[in-house]
């Protein structure tokens, strides 16, 4: 049996400045009572060892993306109570928060057994601060501007007097989209407020809410009229009729948790529809896992805060998250991640297999839940690009004589789908047929970003279909790329290249399959190379910026708005190292996020093609799930108030005031 050691890694980080290089370095103390030798440690993050680093006081080993393997020098021995500190001088981006450091790391012992290390939180040399976890605290004031709590505002509010806050509502329904309703909110009052008893019979204190229908009123809209006797709610729909009962939720439980500050209503009403009709979130469950518990909470919360798209985002180059019955691999490889398995541990993941899946019956709950909270769920598979995890699980789909190497912008090899192989297409056609029966939106995502400008170099397949699309120049220029390395500086920038070409026919070819299966295709901004896909079945979001996506709606593209810098929950609250997040499209505090105007500068023709907002949770950092909480909560009601709320309505002091009682899904601190 192998003996454990105490072992410890601490992490720094130097900034380059003033003629000094970047410096990022490992420190392993051993406090054991023998030495340590013969051994190689492994760290993993999402900040990258750059394959051209120099390292000192030890030889990189191995590296995929985040992972790295260090080894030190030959006849090294770790002495007790010593630490051996090895220096990477060159990373794939400069790290900027204390998340960007290794978040997970173990030993691999001289006999090959494993021993996952304590890791602290990685340090900036001169940063004293503590690294910031749990959601940003926005306490609700003595006074505030409305003497009601609605998250997002209404579209008008003509409301009066104070009745005392009762202890629960008793909805009344009339008709089955009212029953409908009130059994989701019910459901979702008991599951977000489990202890409160927002839902309560007129026997315990409930107060009456009579649901009625009201033709002309649109799908998502309702009103509510206050009397001291009872509320009335009038909707046309099931949603509608589930967002009044969570306004009158909402101004409930503000005047019972503040009754200095909030009231409940003893007449008046309130008149509301959302201003746009997308009112998204995205959430990666590739970079980590959410269980189907998380995943149900979650959506719970985007209902209450009125969202109705979820973008559940399925496979990248690290997991694959979906069971498909024609090909158990794509799970039973994909799915997991840990030390000797075809994926390495990355992004925090622990050295033993982790990870999981969704199968099929989960998935149809969670679309069932979904459609009780008014969302609709848009599943995304990530192709071309992003399809590390994929061919591990299938390697038969790469091309038999594909030799040499090009990598993606996060540093994965040889990581996307051929568009020159016909096997390719008859994988993902039933992939996705397998898919559409679980997804009943018929809305499916497919990727289609950050292609590396090498991709398929390598492949006579892939080279000879672009000489016959693009003639011969262009497949030698394109061949030139082999064995380049572009994980970095415009790895993603392929437009006009052979790689571009090749992605345009392969993205032709899946939207009209799609289109054959009744489907709206939805993909990344980059789907637009080429523009060969039939815009009247295409939607794109749009990442990099505004100013992208009014270029591509003027183009006749329907546009969804996320841009990195302001929409990507994962960047950054601020510049400071002790905020957790990313940082390469900068940082978005909660007042920028809801000041944000995402179409500005667009004309009155582009607007004609925006869809709506949404914001992207990419899950690199969200190994600690109190890291979650701190950078999606608030500005996940933020955006949603972006979303629903006419932009002369909205009021920042406002929302900060209501903030507070909005709930967030791990409570971590």
């Amino acid at each position: 049996m192998t003996e454990t050691f105490a072992l410890r890694l601490e992490s720094f980080w130097t900034p380059p400045g003033d003629g000094r290089k970047l410096d990022y370095s490992l420190k392993l103390t051993n406090a054991s009572r023998r030495p340590l030798e013969n051994f190689r440690l492994c760290i993993s993050g999402p900040g990258r060892i750059d394959p051209a680093a120099t390292v000192e006081g030890g030889v990189l080993t191995a590296r995929l993306s985040n992972h790295a393997e260090f080894a030190p020098p030959d006849g090294f021995v770790l002495e007790p109570g010593a630490t051996w500190t090895v220096t990477a001088r060159g990373l794939s981006y400069p790290l900027r928060h204390w998340t960007d450091g290794a978040t997970s790391a173990y030993v691999v012992l001289a006999d090959g057994a494993i021993q996952r290390i304590g890791v602290e939180p990685t340090r900036a040399i001169g940063v004293n601060a503590a690294p910031k976890r749990g959601a940003e605290p926005f306490p609700v004031p003595a006074v505030a501007p409305v003497t009601i709590s609605v998250i997002p505002w209404p579209r008008s509010v003509e409301v009066a007097g104070a009745l005392p806050a009762p202890a629960g509502l008793d909805p009344r329904p009339q008709g089955k989209a009212a029953e409908a309703a009130t059994a989701a909110f019910a459901e979702l009052t008991a599951s977000l407020f489990p202890i409160e008893g927002l839902v309560r019979p007129a026997a315990e204190g409930g107060f009456p809410v009579n649901l009625s229908v009201k033709d002309g009123l649109g799908p998502e809209a309702y009103a509510i009229a206050f009397s001291a006797e009872a509320a009335m709610v009038s909707a046309a729909t099931a949603t509608g009729f589930l967002y009044g009962l969570i306004t009158l939720g909402q101004i409930l439980r503000g005047a019972r948790q503040h009754p200095a500050t909030f009231t409940f209503p003893a007449r008046g009403e309130i008149q509301d529809e959302p201003s746009l009709g997308w009112r998204g979130c995205h959430l990666d469950a590739a970079r980590q896992f959410y269980a189907s518990a998380e995943i149900g909470t979650f959506l719970r919360i985007l209902a209450w805060n009125k969202l109705n798209r979820f973008h559940w985002h399925l496979s990248d180059d690290e997991a694959w998250r979906v069971e498909i019955a024609a090909y158990p691999a794509l799970t039973e490889i994909g799915a997991w991640r840990g030390h000797g398995l075809p994926v390495p541990p990355l992004l925090g993941s622990a050295p033993g297999r982790s990870g999981g899946y969704y199968t099929k019956p989960v998935i149809r709950e969670i679309v069932a839940l979904a459609g009780r909270l008014g969302i609709e769920v848009v599943p995304e598979i990530d192709v071309p690009g992003h399809c590390y995890a994929m061919l591990q699980a299938l390697p038969e789909l790469r091309d038999p004589d594909e030799h040499g190497e090009y990598f993606s912008v996060q540093g994965f090899p040889n990581n996307c789908l051929n568009p020159a192989r016909e096997e390719t297409y008859q994988v993902l056609e039933t992939i996705f047929d397998e898919l559409i029966e679980l997804f009943p939106s018929k809305i499916i995502h497919v990727g289609a970003d950050e292609v590396p400008i090498g991709a398929w170099s390598g492949s006579p397949q892939a080279l000879q279909r672009l000489r016959e699309i693009g003639g011969e120049a262009i497949a030698q220029s394109h061949a030139r790329r082999l064995g380049v390395v572009t994980n970095t500086h415009g790895a993603d920038a392929i437009e006009g290249s052979g790689a571009a070409l090749l992605q345009a026919q392969f993205l032709g070819r899946i939207q009209a399959f799609l289109a054959s299966r009744g489907c709206i295709t939805g993909g990344w901004e980059e789907a637009a190379h080429g523009n060969v896909i039939d815009k009247t079945k295409v939607y794109l979001n749009g990442w990099r910026n505004v100013e992208v996506c009014a270029a591509l709606a003027g183009e006749g593209y329907d546009m969804v708005v996320n841009p990195g810098q302001v929409y990507y929950l994962d960047m950054a609250n601020s510049p400071d190292w002790s905020e957790p997040g990313a940082a390469w499209a900068g940082w978005s505090e909660p007042e920028t996020l809801y000041g944000f105007d995402p179409v500005k500068g667009w004309s009155e023709a582009q607007k004609e093609h925006f869809l709506g907002v949404q914001c992207c949770i990419w899950s690199e950092p969200m190994t600690d799930r109190a890291v979650f909480d701190r950078l999606v909560f608030p500005r996940l009601s933020a955006l949603a108030e972006t979303g629903w709320t006419e932009p002369g309505r909205k009021s920042w002091d406002r929302f900060k005031a209501l903030a507070g009682l909005m709930p967030v899904l791990y409570g971590a601190t």
